[in-house]
């Protein structure tokens, strides 16, 4: 059984160690015949730096690397050509970081390929007096990989001022990527996000994303059947629909796939269920924009949203929607065609890792980190699971008692019917469970409706009405969606008062 390649990058060392490799160089090749010109987003950890390993082996013509792989028969070995590799690492906080940063990057390459650049202090120029000399020693065409390519903006998002300049520093970079075209054989950039072309890559118009097309759906990450096949021996014993709920979904228009990272550490910890990728880097950047944005925390469960906003973004009009899918808390679930001309995008969370984790996260930010959440988790499911809505009463009132008063005054959700509704949904998300928000029906939406094992919970939100909550749903009968899957079905009406910020009403039938 072969090595897991945990935390390695690097594909000499994947293939000489002779650790696991899911073969994408047949779909290098594809790429470098079908253009010249690319940009990739995928979210961290997801096999970016070890796709630009990659190419550069394939482009300095490291044949003996390529043995039974896909590109072995494919690949023209006896051309060579200079790469250039820009790969940005550390954290770089102030501007003279960020130039520090970028001038040892261009002198580690200098120094690889033996060139002496002799515009030093001149980011730009530097890197194209490097472009062009390095065509010149070794007779070819340049190749460029690019990884990580927006880390120094992403780094800084919370610091908008130190974020703009390092935009400037970064179009100046790319944008002499274009100037020196002629001296150019290939070029790709990575990284997470997707910031406006023009604003980062400037002139830079003919770089093709292929972030979203499906023949490039699964560059990065594993499928269902790179799991049976190389990953076969080392997944034998684990429950493969469990280990497909907790870590599939993440799609980019085509075959949906998995965090790499997950399953290496799924195996390594020998089938420990646990949020693996998620705990890599807490998104404290995308709580901050939920409390700007008045955001509905409900609303993340299934999104609707035109491609124009998923596209990119740019530092002066940040939105949360693109973050949360370029970052992978959200991912492609349907797609439609506009009668008007485009497409929108239906965006929900990929799995339960990060439903569990995402919300535990949401959770922290709506109570103010001050109460129990784990205790009340555990009430909550058991109570739902026994089919015991008094409990459940008795849970949910005990849980708002404690929020401290300071969050109800101090929270940005538009209205307190909001907060309420997205605490309620934030915790019945963090347990696993089969939710949906703002379930649609003939005669309206139903505010939650909660799945678990052979029971359906119907469950309507009221502020300061005392008493209508579970009229609205009888009035409306919500439950004849559900009436022929043979379930119990609990209808549950929730009254909350903004004057003593808890539940004063809790009403309910079981169908």
């Amino acid at each position: 059984m072969k090595k897991l390649p945990i935390g390695i990058q690097t594909f000499s060392e994947i293939v000489e160690e002779q650790y696991a490799y899911v073969d994408k160089t047949g779909i290098a090749v594809d790429l470098i015949e079908s253009g010249k010109y690319y940009f990739l987003s995928r979210p961290r950890r997801f096999g970016k730096s070890l796709f630009i390993s990659t190419l550069q082996a394939l482009f300095e013509g490291r044949k003996e690397l390529f043995t039974g792989l896909a590109a072995h028969e494919r690949w023209d070995w006896s051309t060579t050509y200079p790469v250039i590799k820009l790969s940005f690492a550390g954290v770089a906080r102030t501007v003279a970081d960020m130039k520090q940063d970028i001038e040892n990057i261009l002198k580690s390459n200098q120094k690889r390929l033996g060139i002496t650049c002799e515009r030093t202090g001149d980011i730009g120029g530097c890197f194209h007096e490097l472009i062009e000399r390095s065509s010149e020693k070794y007779h070819q065409k340049v190749v460029i990989l690019v990884d990580e390519y927006d880390k120094l903006l992403l780094d800084n998002l919370d610091q908008v001022e130190i974020a703009k300049e390092a935009r400037e520093i970064l179009k100046d970079l790319y944008t002499t990527i274009k100037d020196s075209d002629e001296f150019i054989k290939f070029a790709f950039l990575t990284g997470v996000s997707k910031f406006a072309k023009v604003s980062i890559f400037s002139g830079l118009n003919n770089l093709k994303d292929i972030t979203l097309d499906k023949r490039y759906s699964s560059i990065c990450g594993y499928t269902q059947n790179d799991l049976k096949t190389v990953f076969a021996q080392h997944l034998q014993h684990a429950d493969m629909v469990r280990v497909r709920e907790w870590y599939n979904g993440f799609n980019f228009m085509g075959e949906p796939v998995y965090n790499p990272f997950d399953i290496l550490l799924f195996v390594d910890n020998d089938f420990e269920f646990r949020n693996y990728w998620f705990t890599t880097g807490t998104p404290t950047f995308l709580v901050k924009l939920i409390q700007q944005h008045n955001y509905f925390i409900p609303k993340l469960a299934d999104l609707w949203v035109n491609s124009s906003l998923i596209d990119s973004f740019d530092i002066e009009n940040i939105q949360l929607e693109p973050i949360l899918f370029q970052a992978g808390y959200l991912s492609i679930k349907a797609v439609r065609e506009k009668k008007r001309g485009g497409y929108e995008y239906l965006l929900t969370v990929p799995n339960k890792e990060i439903q569990l984790s995402f919300n535990d996260i949401l959770i922290d930010y709506l109570t103010n980190q001050q109460i129990d959440k784990g205790r009340y988790q555990d009430l909550l499911y058991t109570a739902l699971e026994d089919g015991d809505p008094d409990a459940l009463k008795q849970t949910l009132t005990t849980l708002f008692a404690s929020i401290p008063y300071n969050n109800y005054v101090n929270n940005t959700i538009s209205s307190y019917e909001g907060y309420f509704a997205s605490v309620i949904y934030a915790y019945f998300a963090s347990l696993g469970l089969d939710i949906t928000a703002e379930d649609v029906t003939n005669l309206g939406r139903i505010d939650l409706t909660i799945r678990i094992n052979a029971r359906i919970y119907i469950l309507e939100f009221k502020v300061d009405a005392p008493g209508t909550a579970l009229e609205q749903i009888k009035r409306k009968n919500y439950q004849q969606k559900y009436k022929n899957q043979q379930q119990d079905i609990y209808l549950i009406g929730i009254d909350f008062s903004s004057e003593k910020k808890n539940i004063t009403g809790f009403e309910w039938e079981h169908i």
